[in-house]
């Protein structure tokens, strides 16, 4: 398989809906565009790799906060509350696990459901 994520990203039209585009193993891996903020959540068994391709990503996190450049990637531990917020347009790309919720233990208007993120 032959894949391009800038290609991938212009197939995205919605802000918090990530689209599986390979699957390694036991993982997806995704794009999405963000923007705004998603919810505060949790997923208690997966950990998540996000790395950012364009712009800026803060991981707010209960005690503190971690910004994210163009270039950067973060890997959010399982079972910690967090939270996504992107003051400008982000691209992302997220591996994590395919049994992952979109947004953990918690559902939300932004929430997608797997077979969501699968759709082309």
């Amino acid at each position: 398989m032959v894949g391009n994520f800038i290609s991938e990203f212009e197939t995205v039209t919605e802000y918090w809906s990530p689209k599986v585009v390979a699957q390694v193993n036991d993982q997806y891996v995704k794009v999405a565009k963000v923007k705004g903020d998603l919810a505060w959540h949790k997923h208690d068994g997966e950990d998540e790799l996000f790395y950012i391709v364009k712009g800026n990503l803060t991981i707010e996190y209960e005690n503190n906060s971690l910004k994210l450049n163009q270039g950067d990637f973060h890997v959010v531990p399982k079972g910690v509350m967090h939270n996504l917020v992107a003051d400008e347009e982000c691209w992302i790309v997220l591996t994590e696990p395919v049994s992952t919720k979109h947004t953990g233990d918690i559902v939300t208007e932004k929430t997608k459901s797997i077979a969501d993120q699968l759709v082309s």
